[in-house]
């Protein structure tokens, strides 16, 4: 099958990520090896810039907690702390995982941050209102169907400001960059197994556009940032310019 045939539609295979039956060193190597596929791809980009607009909505208050739901290592948040230094914001932000590989890992990268901490818990089981923002950097994408939907729909009953989404765009050209990027910088199985297959379960403008409509939120919004990611804002409650948008 041809990688664009392929890539017509979300791919729904499990990452060997969603096994949590495994894990050990291996997994943290990979997870070690995904803080720098992070930086070569400017993963963090899309966080920042849906931070930035739901905190500007908010009237560009001066404290800001944050949750970042599938954290992994959370290596994406320290360009959050350094945008927050910059508009001098009070930011706290919580790291939360589902496997203690990825909670070792995050406690060790941010050992010297007191404005980060780290907790080992399924998004599911947060309670309603309990922080400002909350954020997901690659993680929705390991959903699909009915699973999806209650995935978001809690993390939106989460935040008392919003949701930002920063995931991938399903494309031929991340698929052939991640594809040899993940084979030139690792020998890990995990990178270069779903490295590739994270980009054949990403997104496109019509996937976001189902997803608004599935879940009755008006609000979510999409656009695209380099390098060939989505940042979704959905904030609580839509303004009146915002009724009728198309994206």
């Amino acid at each position: 099958m041809s990688i664009l045939k392929k890539l017509r539609r979300r791919a729904e295979e499990p990452e060997l990520m969603d096994d949590f039956s495994m894990g050990g060193e291996e997994l943290h190597e990979a997870l070690r090896d995904l803080r720098l596929l992070n930086r070569i791809f400017a993963a963090s980009s899309p966080t920042v810039y849906g931070v930035e607009q739901l905190w500007i909505l908010a009237g560009r208050t001066k404290h800001l907690s944050i949750l970042d739901v599938g954290a992994g290592s959370g290596d994406v948040n320290r360009h959050l702390l350094k945008w927050a230094d910059k508009k001098g914001i009070d930011i706290t932000i919580h790291l939360a995982d589902v496997t203690e590989e990825a909670c070792e890992e995050a406690r060790q990268f941010f050992h010297d941050e007191p404005r980060v901490t780290v907790r080992f818990v399924d998004v599911l089981e947060l309670p309603e209102a309990s922080v400002d923002i909350v954020t997901a950097s690659q993680f929705i994408h390991h959903f699909t169907g009915d699973e999806l939907h209650r995935i978001v729909t809690h993390m939106h009953k989460v935040s008392k400001l919003g949701v930002v989404i920063n995931d991938i765009h399903r494309q031929w050209i991340p698929w052939l960059a991640v594809w040899f990027v993940s084979r030139v910088v690792s020998t890990n199985r995990y990178i270069r197994h779903d490295g590739p297959l994270s980009v054949a379960k990403g997104f496109r403008a019509t996937d976001w556009i189902t997803l608004r409509e599935a879940l009755e939120i008006p609000q979510l919004r999409y656009s695209w940032r380099p390098l060939f990611r989505y940042a979704v804002v959905i904030p609580q409650h839509a303004s009146d310019s915002e009724e009728g948008s198309v994206n």
